[in-house]
């Protein structure tokens, strides 16, 4: 499984968000490739889940792609949360 850490920029607020998601899935027991990127490279990325800022990462929703928005980009319980039923 892979997951895509979104951000405007794909510097340093997606790279918090990834460490948080590797800390997450860890506290799961869960393993998955994770990565991140900027919004406009993340268009042409493939990843069975894209992840970030709800203003952000709603962009890419064209109707295929998994989305997952954040309200706290910071805060691992709600990234378990959200990630609980999509990662085996």
């Amino acid at each position: 499984m892979k997951i895509m850490v979104v951000c405007g920029n794909g510097l340093g607020s997606s790279f918090i968000m990834e460490m948080n998601v590797k800390k997450a899935l860890t506290e799961m027991g869960k393993m998955a490739e994770v990565d991140h990127t900027d919004l406009a490279s993340a268009k042409t990325v493939q990843a069975d889940i894209f992840l970030g800022a709800a203003d952000i990462v709603c962009q890419l929703d064209d109707g295929t792609r998994t989305i997952v928005t954040l309200e706290n980009m910071m805060s691992i319980p709600e990234i378990k949360s959200k990630l609980e039923m999509l990662v085996g």
